[in-house]
């Protein structure tokens, strides 16, 4: 990001439109910096929560480690993640039909 821009041969207007574009260029790596920073800092806190609800092993094996929610027989099964290894019932993870493995929505964001 370092280079200095030669704008000695184009016109006011050329100047002008190179300066906006690159304002523009800043702001939204800023914005998108910003973006993957809270990403990073809610997947902390979901891992914080997950670390104090996987020592419970009646949890762990009766509710969805993401939403909470418990497992039923036929409504809502469990399902287990192929990353983190949590069971996570269907409407917290997606099937990856490539791999055919079943990701958490976490490790979802986390890829």
């Amino acid at each position: 990001m370092g280079r200095k821009l030669d704008l000695s041969g184009l016109t006011d207007d050329e100047t002008e439109h190179v300066l906006q574009v690159v304002q523009r260029d800043f702001n939204l790596r800023k914005k998108e910096e910003e973006r993957l920073s809270e990403m990073k800092q809610k997947l902390a806190e979901e891992g914080s929560k997950c670390s104090i609800l996987s020592k419970h092993q009646k949890f762990v094996e009766h509710c969805c480690m993401r939403c909470c929610s418990p497992f039923t027989f036929l409504v809502n099964t469990k399902r287990r993640c192929a990353d983190c290894k949590f069971n996570v019932c269907k409407s917290c993870c997606s099937y990856q039909k490539r791999e055919k493995v079943w990701i958490c929505c976490v490790c979802q964001q986390a890829r």
